[in-house]
C-alpha cells in the first residue's frame, strides 16, 4: 500500500500533508517507528498547525525518546487542547508512572469531550484492576464495549497495559478475549505472542509470532521475533534444579556450569529468605549479541544500558560476549535478576518497579559487598540536593529519567529505601508488604499499613538518606574549586593551603604530579585523600592512583596492599584481578590466586588468561575440578598449545578417577603431537590403571 498508493500521492503532491500522515499511521501500525517519525516530521513541516502530525510524532518517539515524545504531545495540545488521542497518550504515561489520580483527572477531561469513548472506559478498567477493584473493572469494561460489544481494541488495550505492569497472565487473558471477538486482529495476536514468550509458554508464543509474520510480513515486531527464533534454536540448553539455561553452545561449554551454580545459589538463598516456592521451570536466556537480547526483551533493537531483564519466570540477559568494551560482573547481574524472579512470584507480579529493583540491588549487596550500587560523591550530591525523589513517586524516576545517571540513581535510591525499611521496620515488615501486594493492595496502601502515612514515610526516608549522604567522607570538602581548568602547581598548592580538604583539588594535584612522573611527591596528597575518603574505588580515586605510584616505584608489597583494599570495593575490574592474581602467584599464595582468578572469571570468562591462572592455582592446590574446567575452557579458546592442554586435562581427569576420558585426552594430545613423550607415558599409565581396575572388578565379581 505504501508504494502502490501513498508514495504515488506524495510524488504527485509533495506538499499534501495528509499523504504523509497516512504513511506515518501505516508505519505505526507495522511498528516501524523510524519511518513513522520521518513521515510525521514532514507532515508537521507542511502543516504546522495540525495537531495530528505532532501526535503521530509523539507515538513514533515514545518507544525510544521520551523527551521528544513529550515535546511533541505538548505541541499537539497547544494546537488542540481537546485532542482525545493526545489526552489518552498522557493518561497512558500517567498510568505507567503510577500517577493514577492524575490519569483519572485527564480521563474526566476526555469524557467531557466524548462521554462514550471506548478507550477512555478501557483505561478506567485498567485503573480499577490495578487498585484491585474487581466490580468496577467489570463495569468499566462493559461501558467500553457498550456500543460495539465485540470491539477487540478494548481487551487488547486493557491487556497491553496490564502486561506493561508485568501482569502477563492477566494481559494474555485479555488478548485471548480480543481474539475471540476478532480472530484476525493482529495487534492482539502479536501482544499475546509476546506475553506467552515472557510467561515461558514458548511453543504457543513462537507459533503465534510466526502466524503474525505470515499474515503481515511488514510487522517489525513479528519479523524480529521470527528471525531471533532461528538464533535461539542453535543455543545449548542446560537443565538442573528447576532451571533451564539457554546459551551459545561454546559459551555453555566454557562457563555454563558456573552459571548454573550461581543460579542455584540465588534460588536457595533468596527463596528461603522470602519464603517462596518457585514454579518450574525458571528460564534464563543469555545472548551473545546485544541486538538479540533487545529483540527478545523489548521486541526491537535498542535497550542499551540494560544488562538483564526479568519477567517473572523468564530472565533475559546479555552474555559476557556482548560486553567486550565495558565488561561487568555477569554473576552480580544474574543474582540481581533472579531476585526479581523471587519477588515477582511472591507478589504475583503485582509490585511497582522501584520496589522490585530496590530489593534486587539491596540483595546484591547482601550476597556480596562488592556487588550492587553504593554511595559515591555524585550520589551524595544528589541526595543532599534536590534530586531525591519521594518514595511515593519513585516509579516515575524509572520511566523518564533525565539521563543515564538519573536512571542509575533511581536504582540506588530504591535500594536505599529498602535498606531503610529493613532497618526501621524489619525484614518481617518488608515480607508483609510483598504479601499485601500479592493480595492486590496498592503499594501506597500497604506502605501506609506497615510504615505509617506516606507523607511520614517520604519525610523520614529523606532524613535517613540525607544522613547517610552526610556520613560519607564527612571531613572532605566536596565543593567545586574556584580554579582555572589549567591551574599550575603553584595555584593548586595555594588553593589547598586555604582549602586543605578539597577533594577535587587534591585529585588534580595528584594527577599533575603523576603526569610529571613525580611519584614520590604524589604520596602526600594521596594520603590526605585516603584519610578523607577511605573507600574511594573510582578511576580517579586515591586507591587506583596510589597503586600506580607504588607500581612505578617498584614498591610491590605496598602496591599489593592497596590493590587488596580496592578489590574489597569493586566487582568488575579485570586489570585489578589480573594484577592480584599475578602478585599472589609470584608469592606462592595459591588460595588467594584461585580467589582472584575466580573473580576475574565472574567478569571475563571468555578470555583465556583467567583460565590459565585458575588452572595453575588448581594444580598447586590439587583442585582437580577447577583444573578440569579450566583446561576444557582453554581448549575452546583457540589455544596454541593444544597438545599440552590435552595432556594436562588428561592428567587431572586421571587424578579425579575418570580414566576413560583421561585416555581420550591423552590420545588427543598424541593426535596433535605424535612424538609427545609425556603424552605417551601418560597414556601407558592410564591403560595400566584401567587394566588394574578391570582386574580388580573381575576379582570382586568372582568372590
Amino acid at each position: 500500500m505504501l508504494d502502490g498508493m501513498y508514495n504515488v500521492v506524495k510524488k504527485q503532491q509533495p506538499n499534501y500533508a495528509p499523504a504523509f500522515l497516512a504513511c506515518g499511521e501505516l508505519a505505526l501500525e507495522k511498528n516501524d517507528f523510524a519511518l513513522a517519525a520521518q513521515n510525521f516530521e514532514h507532515a508537521a513541516k507542511l502543516d504546522a498547525v495540525d495537531a495530528d502530525a505532532h501526535f503521530g510524532l509523539a507515538q513514533a518517539f515514545a518507544p525510544s525518546d521520551a523527551q521528544k515524545a513529550n515535546a511533541a504531545i505538548k505541541a499537539a495540545l497547544e494546537r488542540n487542547p481537546n485532542h482525545i488521542g493526545c489526552l489518552l497518550f498522557v493518561v497512558d504515561e500517567h498510568i505507567d508512572s503510577e500517577r493514577y489520580d492524575d490519569a483519572e483527572t485527564i480521563l474526566d477531561q476526555v469524557e467531557s469531550i466524548n462521554p462514550l469513548h471506548p478507550r477512555a472506559a478501557a483505561y478506567r478498567a485498567v485503573l480499577a484492576h490495578l487498585r484491585n477493584q474487581t466490580e468496577s473493572e467489570k463495569q468499566y469494561r462493559g461501558t467500553a464495549l457498550k456500543h460495539w460489544t465485540t470491539n477487540p481494541e478494548v481487551d487488547h488495550l486493557i491487556g497491553k497495559k496490564l502486561s506493561q505492569k508485568y501482569r502477563f497472565a492477566e494481559g494474555a487473558a485479555h488478548q485471548r478475549q480480543a481474539l475471540e471477538f476478532d480472530a484476525k486482529y493482529l495487534p492482539a495476536r502479536m501482544q499475546l505472542a509476546s506475553d506467552l514468550l515472557r510467561l515461558g509458554e514458548e511453543e504457543e508464543g513462537w507459533k503465534l509470532a510466526n502466524e503474525v509474520y505470515e499474515a503481515d510480513g511488514y510487522n517489525i515486531f513479528a519479523h524480529n521475533l521470527v528471525t531471533l527464533q532461528e538464533s535461539i534454536e542453535k543455543f545449548r540448553t542446560l537443565e538442573e534444579d528447576g532451571l533451564v539455561v539457554r546459551m551459545d553452545a561454546r559459551e555453555a561449554d566454557i562457563y555454563g556450569r558456573r552459571v548454573l551454580d550461581l543460579l542455584k545459589r540465588a534460588k536457595r538463598d533468596l527463596c528461603a529468605k522470602y519464603d517462596v516456592t518457585l514454579p518450574s521451570p525458571i528460564i534464563v536466556e543469555m545472548f551473545p549479541k546485544q541486538e538479540d537480547f533487545a529483540i527478545r526483551t523489548f521486541g526491537l533493537p535498542g535497550g542499551a544500558g540494560f544488562l538483564g531483564v526479568c519477567f517473572g519466570t523468564v530472565i533475559t540477559a546479555n552474555s559476557p560476549a556482548s560486553q567486550d568494551a565495558h565488561p561487568t560482573c555477569w554473576e552480580a547481574t544474574l543474582y540481581h535478576e533472579f531476585c526479581h524472579v523471587v519477588t515477582l512470584n511472591k507478589t504475583h507480579n503485582k509490585m511497582p518497579r522501584w520496589l522490585s529493583e530496590g530489593i534486587s540491588v539491596y540483595e546484591e549487596r547482601q550476597a556480596d559487598p562488592t556487588w550492587g550500587q553504593t554511595i559515591n560523591p555524585l550520589y551524595r550530591k544528589m541526595l543532599l540536593g534536590d534530586e531525591l525523589t519521594p518514595v511515593s513517586k519513585l516509579s516515575g524516576a524509572f520511566l523518564h529519567p533525565r539521563s543515564g545517571l538519573h536512571l542509575q540513581f533511581a536504582y540506588f535510591e530504591s535500594s536505599l529505601v529498602v535498606e531503610y525499611l529493613v532497618e526501621k521496620h524489619g525484614l518481617d515488615s518488608l515480607q508483609k508488604i510483598l504479601v499485601d501486594l500479592g493480595n492486590g493492595l496498592t503499594i501506597n496502601d500497604t506502605l501506609a499499613r506497615h510504615t505509617g502515612s506516606l507523607d511520614e514515610l517520604d519525610a523520614t526516608f529523606a532524613e535517613f538518606a540525607r544522613k547517610r549522604a552526610a556520613e560519607m567522607a564527612p571531613d572532605a570538602d566536596w565543593s567545586e574549586p574556584e580554579l582555572p581548568k589549567r591551574a599550575n602547581a603553584e595555584l593548586l598548592a595555594a588553593y589547598l593551603k586555604e582549602h586543605p580538604h578539597n577533594y577535587a583539588t587534591l585529585q588534580r594535584q595528584v594527577k599533575q604530579l603523576l603526569a610529571e612522573k613525580k611519584f614520590a611527591e604524589a604520596k602526600q596528597p594521596l594520603e590526605t585523600m585516603r584519610r578523607l575518603y577511605p573507600n574511594d574505588a573510582s578511576a580517579d580515586g586515591h586507591l587506583v592512583l596510589l597503586a600506580r605510584v607504588h607500581l612505578e616505584l617498584k614498591e610491590t608489597p605496598q602496591e599489593r596492599a592497596v590493590l587488596e583494599k580496592l578489590a574489597e570495593l569493586t566487582d568488575d575490574s579485570v586489570d585489578l584481578f589480573a594484577r592480584l592474581a599475578e602478585l599472589t602467584s609470584q608469592a606462592g599464595e595459591w588460595e588467594l590466586t584461585r580467589k582472584h582468578a575466580q573473580r576475574w572469571l565472574a567478569v571475563s570468562p571468555l578470555q583465556p588468561a583467567p583460565h590459565r591462572i585458575a588452572a595453575e592455582a588448581a594444580e598447586k592446590l590439587r583442585d582437580d575440578r577447577l583444573a578440569i574446567d579450566s583446561y576444557r575452557a582453554l581448549l575452546l579458546l583457540n589455544p596454541i598449545d593444544v597438545a599440552d592442554l590435552h595432556l594436562k586435562l588428561s592428567t587431572a581427569l586421571q587424578r579425579s578417577g575418570d580414566l576413560p576420558l583421561a585416555k581420550r585426552h591423552a590420545l588427543l594430545a598424541l593426535e596433535e603431537a605424535p612424538r609427545f613423550r609425556a603424552a605417551h607415558q601418560r597414556l601407558l599409565e592410564i591403560i595400566q590403571a584401567m587394566k588394574q581396575s578391570s582386574e580388580t572388578s573381575v576379582e570382586r565379581g568372582s568372590k
